[in-house]
C-alpha cells in the first residue's frame, strides 16, 4: 500500500472511533484500580498512568506536523481528537490526585505552593484550558488569526509537562528524560523548518 492510500484511508477514519479507542483506556485503567488490578497503591499508580497517557497523547499531537513534512503522512483531521484526548488524561490524572490522593483543599493549595513538580504541572493545565475550550470550528471561526496564535501555547504547555514529570522522578530515571527528549525534538523540528526554508 502507498503512501497515497495510506492517507487516504487515515481521512476516512471517523473522528468517533479516534475518541473511543484513544479514551478507552481511561474506563479499563480505572476499572483495574477499583477491582485491585493497579498493585497495592492503585490510586498512585492510576495517576501516573493517567498522566504517562495524556504526555503520550501530548507527543501524538505534536507529531502530527513533523509527520506530514517528513513522511507524508497526513493526520491533520485527527489533531483535533488527539488534542483533546491528551486533555482528558490531563483532567483524570488532576483529579485522581485532587480527589482520591490528597482530599484537603488546604493541603493542595500548598503542595501547589511549595511542591515545584505540581507548580509546574498546574502551569501545565492552566495553558491547556484554553486550547480545549477553543478547540471547536466555532472558535477558529471567531478568533480568526489569533486562533493559531492561541494554541502555541501548546509548546510551553508541552515542555511544562514533560518538566513535571522529570521532577516526579525520583532518583535519576530514563524514562522522564525520554518524554522530554521526544518533546522537545518535535518543538526543535517546527521552530527550525520554516528558518531553513527561508536561508
Amino acid at each position: 500500500m502507498d503512501l497515497t492510500s495510506v492517507n487516504s484511508a487515515l481521512r476516512r477514519v471517523p473522528s468517533w472511533l479516534i475518541y473511543i479507542c484513544g479514551l478507552a483506556p481511561a474506563v479499563w485503567l480505572f476499572w483495574l484500580g477499583l477491582t485491585g488490578g493497579l498493585g497495592v497503591e492503585p490510586i498512585k499508580a492510576l495517576e501516573h498512568r493517567y498522566g504517562e497517557l495524556a504526555l503520550q497523547f501530548f507527543i501524538a499531537t505534536l507529531a502530527v506536523t513533523p509527520a506530514r513534512r517528513f513522511l507524508g503522512l497526513n493526520l491533520v483531521k485527527h489533531r483535533r481528537a488527539l488534542g483533546l484526548i491528551c486533555f482528558a488524561y490531563v483532567v483524570c490524572h488532576l483529579l485522581v490526585w485532587l480527589l482520591l490522593d490528597v482530599q484537603i483543599p488546604s493541603q493542595i493549595l500548598a503542595d501547589i505552593a511549595k511542591r515545584p513538580y505540581i507548580t509546574v504541572g498546574m502551569a501545565a493545565f492552566l495553558l491547556l484550558v484554553p486550547l480545549a475550550v477553543t478547540s471547536n470550528n466555532v472558535s477558529i471561526r471567531r478568533l480568526g488569526p489569533k486562533w493559531r496564535r492561541l494554541h502555541q501555547l501548546s509548546y510551553p504547555a508541552a515542555l511544562l509537562a514533560a518538566l513535571h514529570f522529570v521532577l516526579l522522578a525520583k532518583g535519576f530515571q530514563i524514562e522522564p528524560l525520554l518524554y522530554l527528549a521526544a518533546i522537545l525534538l518535535l518543538l526543535l523540528l517546527r521552530v527550525r523548518i520554516p528558518t531553513l526554508r527561508r536561508v
